[in-house]
């Protein structure tokens, strides 16, 4: 499947910062963006291919940005690596000036996420793993993030969570990691609100992307034939780039679903998907 056409040039002067944008719905928030004409640093923990199946480099995503009107850059960052993750924001405000949108997508999905094993059955660095990457990064990401904002007014950072932050799904440790992603959402929500900068989190549903399209039918109970493209995320992303009223919606979570009824935007096949499998889409409050 092909990424979404360039419809408008509505992000052009635009910079953002998508993490863990190698494949999945990082790689779909990097073109999302780079359709409205956003500036895009794409980062991940390397830049050549990974293990079969998923594939994918941070490189072909950034040409990808380009493909539909964008400015894709690839940067090599561990998002692990405190002094690498310093090191990306000296870099897009010294190229750049200015962020306007950071998006934190990184996160490490183990092998054991969907082998159904409880977990005491589990590696104690399947904690360690998903809430390094994808909670703690979070973090350390948004920090670093917020001056630049600040500086200039506005800015929206998204955290890719999932409505596993409100039920099981998968995995004790995935909960909790979204979980506590959400309450990071709210919290930094409330400090940066004055600022006139926008914290959200955004809960995809069932998401075809690579990892789940190598894996279609040896995970049991999912029905993909209403899933979302890797791509719709990156659509409710860009969606809320460009909303005036942006920081009306700041320190809560929203579906990437209710997003497209909110603004308008369907996949890009043109259809609506089902969301998220679970419930909820209030979330968080102030």
């Amino acid at each position: 499947m092909n990424g979404p056409a360039s419809v408008d040039r509505a992000l052009e002067g635009c910079v953002a910062i998508v993490t863990g944008a190698s494949r999945g719905i990082g790689r779909g928030c990097a073109v999302g963006l780079g359709a409205r004409g956003a500036t895009v640093y794409c980062t991940a923990r390397g830049t050549s291919d990974s293990e079969p199946p998923e594939g994918g480099t941070v490189e072909a995503v950034a040409a990808e940005v380009d493909s539909v009107g964008g400015r894709g850059i690839a940067v090599a960052c561990d998002h692990r690596d405190d002094e690498a993750v310093e090191a990306l924001f000296e870099r897009v405000a010294k190229e750049a000036g200015r962020l306007d949108v950071l998006v934190n997508n990184a996160f490490i999905i183990p092998n054991e996420l969907t082998s159904g094993k409880k977990f005491w059955e589990v590696p104690l660095s399947n904690w360690d793993d998903m809430v390094d990457v994808g909670t703690r990064s979070a973090y350390a990401a948004s920090r670093l993030a917020a001056p630049m904002m600040i500086e200039h007014g506005s800015g929206l950072i998204a955290n890719i969570s999932s409505s596993g932050a409100a039920e099981y799904a998968w995995h004790v440790a995935y909960g909790v990691g979204k979980a506590a992603l959400d309450r990071i959402t709210s919290d930094t929500g409330h400090e940066l609100r004055r600022h006139g900068v926008t914290v959200v989190s955004l809960w995809p549903g069932l998401v075809l992307t690579e990892r789940n399209e190598a894996n279609r039918g040896r995970v049991k109970g999912l029905d993909f034939s209403k899933a979302e493209s890797l791509y719709f995320t990156g659509r409710a992303v860009a969606a809320l780039a460009t909303d005036e009223a942006l920081l009306e919606r700041t320190g809560r979570a929203w579906t990437s679903r209710a997003l497209a009824d909110d603004y308008g935007f369907t996949d890009v096949d043109g259809t609506l998907p089902n969301g998220p499998m679970h419930k909820r889409p209030d979330a968080l409050s102030d």
